[in-house]
């Protein structure tokens, strides 16, 4: 679904509404169809090696081409922001997936809560900027600026998650990996 949702976003240069309109749907699809595949997987024990690593880069690709499209598109804040934001956010996140993949057979990192709060806090930040709700008129136009308000305030609590999570993830990693190392280092002494 990610290049057809890059296209849709970025059609018209994301000026058309209607085609904007368009992407958010196919957003919110691939974010609903994401957690109910999780959740079906978990709740039937049909948990894969393959999801395992499937998953997490197909949620990168999503939400990059979001946060590539939107800083294309700036809707609401300046364009450098946007870049600002999307360089931050997708060398976060692949530096944890990439990281995450590397570790995989020796250590297990299960996702801390901040990271949870920082997925849902991303992906309700981009669908709201997807959606064009700052650029509604007539009788819509204040009840858009205030969505546009709240997902200003959701991506500075994603990007400051982001950040946080980041920084967790990269301790505890660091730990559990020192902690294997010295247990194995233990373990062949015991054996000589």
């Amino acid at each position: 679904m990610v290049p057809f949702f890059g296209w849709v976003l970025l059609h018209d240069g994301g000026q058309d509404l209607l085609w904007r309109w368009v992407a958010w749907v196919l957003f919110a699809l691939a974010m609903l169809t994401d957690k109910i595949d999780g959740d079906l997987a978990r709740k039937h024990g049909l948990v894969t090696d393959f999801g395992k690593i499937a998953d997490p880069i197909a949620d990168k690709a999503i939400t990059g081409m979001a946060f590539i499209g939107l800083a294309i598109v700036h809707p609401v804040l300046p364009a450098w922001l946007w870049w600002v934001i999307a360089v931050v956010v997708l060398l976060r996140e692949w530096a944890v997936t990439l990281a995450r993949l590397s570790v995989a057979k020796h250590v297990v990192i299960a996702a801390r809560q901040s990271g949870k709060l920082k997925t849902v806090a991303q992906s309700l930040a981009l669908g709201m900027f997807i959606a064009p709700f700052a650029e509604l008129d007539g009788v819509l136009r204040v009840p858009g600026l205030v969505v546009s308000g709240v997902a200003v305030v959701l991506m500075a609590v994603a990007v400051v998650l982001t950040i946080t999570s980041g920084y967790e993830f990269a301790r505890d990693a660091a730990a559990q990996t020192r902690d294997r190392r010295a247990a194995a280092a233990a373990q062949s002494q015991e054996s000589q």
